[in-house]
């Protein structure tokens, strides 16, 4: 049995707070077990260089994790220069992020998406995602009213989940010392429809049989789903349409 008598197929508790910061167009707080994330999405005027001319905006974002989230063992702030791992997330989350809308709607301007990890016990990644569509959406809000766009995108529901396999026991959203111990940590980043945004796949000990690899899948899907009500009952209580 895991940790507060978590089922295998269960998640961690989840609390979403939309408009966690002030003054910024979109914002949201995702607590996750013990993962604490806070998002903030803000936009400008400007795009990247291959879009010139294009009308079409951008949506980009960053990663980082505080001093103080993961312990006593400071952490050192981020300032200018990016480590490895703290890339690869901040391209994780602005791919899955590009998919959720069509970005001509947004005009020729970049939101970016910030995600902070305030206190971190596994699966940063997948909150940071999750924390950063809510961000999104409500920036996105804040356009409209704003007058900036004329209507508000059409735009789908996703979210992202880690799944680990342990000897041969799948296991949904991974705590830290899940994490640490599993043999395969899989994140999943999946629509409400099933339809698939990343998949990636990590072996720690031993190769992932195909079987095991199908039934995490499946597991991801369905608990991306959970997460995606969870967004729903968020966004409608701040008068998001959709």
């Amino acid at each position: 049995m895991r940790v507060n008598d978590r089922s295998g197929r269960q998640l961690r508790p989840i609390a979403f707070i939309p408009g966690y910061i002030r003054n910024v167009p979109g914002s949201a707080l995702c607590e996750q077990g013990n993962t604490r994330v806070v998002a903030t999405a803000t936009s400008e005027e400007k795009t990247p260089h291959f879009l010139k001319k294009s009308g079409q905006g951008w949506i980009t974002a960053e990663y980082s994790m505080l001093p103080g989230s993961s312990g006593n063992q400071r952490i050192a702030r981020e300032r200018g220069k990016i480590n490895n791992r703290s890339g690869e997330i901040q391209r994780f989350i602005s791919r899955a992020l590009r998919t959720v809308t069509d970005l001509k709607e947004i005009g020729a301007r970049t939101i970016t998406i910030d995600t902070d990890v305030i206190q971190a016990d596994g699966s940063t990644r997948c909150a940071s995602l999750n924390a950063g569509f809510l961000a999104l959406i409500l920036a996105l809000k804040y356009m409209v009213y704003e007058q900036l766009i004329a209507d508000f995108p059409v735009f789908h529901f996703m979210a992202a989940v880690s799944v680990g396999v342990k000897e041969r026991e799948i296991l949904a959203d991974l705590d830290y010392e899940e994490d640490s111990q599993a043999d395969s940590d899989i994140n999943i980043v999946s629509r409400e429809d099933g339809s698939l945004i990343e998949v990636q796949s990590f072996c720690e000990k031993k190769p992932l049989a195909l079987d095991l690899f199908q039934q995490a899948m499946t597991l991801g899907i369905e608990k991306n789903r959970e997460i995606i009500a969870l967004q729903k009952k968020t966004l409608a209580g701040a008068g998001i349409p959709f």
